[in-house]
């Protein structure tokens, strides 16, 4: 199958995880022997327009990464190009517009992933976005919600969630050191103050807790420990790479969620698939409550009281360090709903 994927910005120009999303989608069909090209502002040095790494063709459409530039020379690009479906990402949102024309003029398919609703976009064209697509894919209901309030239709848009990697989990060794966690860049969408607070409520039992993550908030976040007369208890491991992290998961009986925005709660996912009892604070902008709704496994809070006591309450849980339920978020069986996306969009 030949796949054209659409996006400005490849993650070279800068790491987002939108742009991790998309390229493990693109080498994996790669992997597979699929012909992927990556139409995309050029990244890469010297004059060349074509660059090739890990099996993907990156082709650039313009030099300067100008949103309008891109999609006024998009569909001549992706004509000539004359891909089996194109995989559009939906920021900038004149990108996807641009792919979506280049499908009506009787060009191939054309697929959305529409990772969130970025602020400096307009409305306005989101709605054309949603509307000109031939399928939405989003990472969970509530971003589903989210693209559906922008007019697309409910059969157009599925959800596929993010993946990780099973074998990753199962071959990690434990790191014991901790009996609850709380992970995810600190910045102002963290409220990790939810977490401490419950901790606080705690502060008569045993227990040992870790914050992994970095970002502006983090000094706030220390001194919020400090306040509460519990930073001898809670290590601040800062950035960590994911092996180390999953180590920690599998090792720690309890990951705590209260973070107020996430398309997805990839953090959550690892720590659930390391064995881990997730812990969700209900907030409206975060799909996290996604993952353990139904789930013996999970609860959801509404607050840090709350917090605290399910902390307490599944104290005597049973301890895993792999959840078998999760294989299904591996990689490969992920990359297999996209590839069955584009099979039924060729279908139709």
């Amino acid at each position: 199958m030949r796949v054209a994927f659409v996006s400005l910005f490849a993650p070279d120009h800068g790491d987002t995880p939108a742009r991790s999303r998309t390229k493990r989608i693109a080498e994996g069909l790669a992997a597979r022997g699929h012909e992927v090209t990556w139409l995309c502002g050029r990244w890469w040095g010297g004059r060349t327009p074509r660059f090739e790494a890990d099996g993907i063709a990156y082709r650039s459409v313009v030099v300067d990464p100008s949103p309008t530039r891109f999609a006024a020379r998009l569909p001549t690009v992706v004509r000539r190009l004359d891909p089996d479906v194109v995989h559009a990402v939906n920021s900038p949102p004149v990108a996807a517009v641009a792919a979506g024309l280049a499908g009506r003029l009787r060009g191939p398919p054309v697929l959305v992933d529409w990772w969130r609703d970025h602020p400096a976009d307009s409305r306005r064209t989101y709605r054309l976005v949603a509307r000109a697509a031939d399928a939405v894919v989003t990472p969970s209901r509530t971003t589903k919600t989210r693209v559906r309030e922008h007019g697309a239709a409910d059969d157009d848009v599925r959800v596929i969630p993010e993946s990780i990697d099973a074998d990753l989990v199962a071959d990690a060794t434990p790191d014991d050191r901790f009996d609850v966690v709380y992970s995810r860049r600190l910045d102002r969408h963290a409220n990790a103050e939810t977490f401490l607070l419950a901790l606080a409520e705690l502060r008569r039992r045993d227990w040992r807790a870790a914050v992994i993550g970095d970002g502006p908030e983090r000094d706030r976040i220390e001194s919020t420990a400090a306040e509460l007369r519990i930073d001898d208890r809670v290590t601040f491991l800062g950035d960590r790479p994911l092996a180390e992290r999953v180590s920690v998961f599998k090792g720690t009986h309890v990951f705590a969620q209260t973070a107020s925005w996430e398309s997805f709660a990839t953090e959550l996912l690892w720590a659930l698939a390391c064995g881990c009892v997730g812990l969700v604070e209900y907030q409206a902008d975060s799909s996290a409550h996604e993952l353990v709704e139904g789930r013996e496994r999970g609860r959801l809070v509404t607050s840090p009281a709350e917090l605290a006591d399910a902390i307490a309450a599944v104290g005597d849980r049973e301890r895993l360090a792999v959840d078998p339920a999760f294989e299904t978020y591996d990689h490969a069986a992920v990359l297999d709903r996209y590839l069955a996306a584009y099979r039924e969009l060729g279908a139709e």
